[in-house]
């Protein structure tokens, strides 16, 4: 992506790409927020007239991750893509489908394989011991009859990801070869992605980095707020997965920042962060210590700040709806729909803004740790 930046970057004056980019977003974002909420409603409410409504297990579900990727419905009846289980135990590599679990996650439906036998237990795996039927656990929920093998699987939010990789080149890969072939300024999508490309590179990279060394750290920017907004808006569709919902998602992130800070961090840096100049002795200890926390703090605070506001969205969405079922009132939807649709709305704008603040502060610690000070 980097040789290709500045060809992209010099484009013509951005009014008329400001405008017909906004009508776009525009369109998109009201057929987005008019998507059903169909994703919530049971496939056969007779077969579940038996089972009392439990908000939280609804909630968790949804916003967890799964070794199938469940659209809607339930049970036998359910539309569930099946995706690979791959898992690695004593006795080598195991791998199938997750259809062969038959929809069950309590742990009763036993899949044999190559002399093995597991379940699944809430998405959890277990590797049954020898003449183990299900899985037990005692008074503090210790397994008692299983054992965890590592687990490898393509999950719903690894799936996700997939996409949103395959989405990404293809966007790209146009963009790129729009301008290999002319000069002319792109149009529709092209328009956007243009737009967003130059929107990283003048409102974050180059203010927060400095002039001579953004490029270096383009490819970076880009990337991570591309990977963002987009599973940020997949995840707001019916049966779609919460990536940067789940906390190991966001601790990567938050590692490749604090990863491309230790690299790249020069002389001065280290300088300012280990042993200040122009401090008594006696304090820069401690300051150091203070100043290394701070360094540990920053992707922290990056990857928990992603997290907690993307996962809150989607609860109060889903409680909004839940309280349909709570209440067990067809009247309560003339309030909780129009609020839950507001809601989904206003998650729109913090897909992109949670895209942008990461990304934002990953430049500004980037530019912290490659700046040049003047030492007189």
């Amino acid at each position: 992506m980097q040789p290709n930046l500045e060809p992209i970057i010099l484009s013509r004056p951005g009014t008329m790409i400001a405008h017909k980019s906004l009508k776009i977003i525009v369109t998109f974002t009201l057929a987005l927020a008019l998507l059903p909420f169909n994703a919530f409603a049971k496939a056969d409410p007779q077969a579940e007239e038996s089972k009392e409504f439990n908000p939280t297990d609804m909630i968790m579900h949804h916003i967890g991750d799964s070794h199938g990727w469940h659209f809607f419905g339930e049970g036998d009846s359910s539309f569930t893509l099946p995706l690979p289980v791959i898992l690695f135990t004593d006795n080598g590599m195991v791998t199938f489908m997750s259809s062969e679990f038959h929809h069950d996650t309590e742990g009763q439906y036993v899949v044999e394989k190559d002399g093995m036998r597991f379940v699944n237990y809430h998405e959890d795996i277990y590797k049954l011991d020898a003449g183990a039927e299900s899985v037990e656990f005692d008074e503090e929920h210790n397994v008692l009859n299983a054992s965890k093998p590592w687990d490898f699987s393509i999950t719903k939010n690894v799936a996700a990801m997939l996409l949103t990789v395959v989405l990404m080149l293809i966007f790209f890969f146009g963009l790129a070869g729009h301008h290999k072939k002319n000069k002319k300024a792109p149009a529709g999508f092209n328009n956007i992605l243009e737009t967003l490309v130059l929107f990283v590179r003048d409102e974050i990279a180059r203010p927060q980095i400095g002039e001579k060394k953004y490029m270096k750290f383009m490819p970076f920017l880009l990337t991570v707020f591309f990977f963002i907004w987009i599973t940020n808006l997949l995840g707001l569709l019916p049966g779609a997965a919460n990536v940067t919902g789940n906390i190991a998602v966001t601790v990567s992130l938050g590692l490749f920042t604090l990863a491309l800070i230790l690299i790249n961090g020069n002389r001065d840096f280290w300088q300012h962060t280990l042993w200040m100049p122009g401090i008594p002795t006696f304090v820069k200890p401690i300051l150091a210590v203070v100043e290394v926390l701070g360094l540990i703090i920053k992707p922290v605070a990056l990857m928990i700040r992603l997290f907690a506001n993307i996962t809150a969205g989607h609860i109060i969405i889903l409680s909004l709806i839940g309280l349909i079922f709570i209440l067990e009132s067809a009247g309560v939807a003339g309030i909780s729909v129009p609020f839950a649709l507001f809601i989904t709305i206003l998650e729109l704008l913090v897909a992109f803004l949670q895209a942008f603040i990461f990304t934002m502060l990953s430049a500004l610690f980037i530019g912290m740790a490659v700046a040049e000070h003047e030492h007189h």
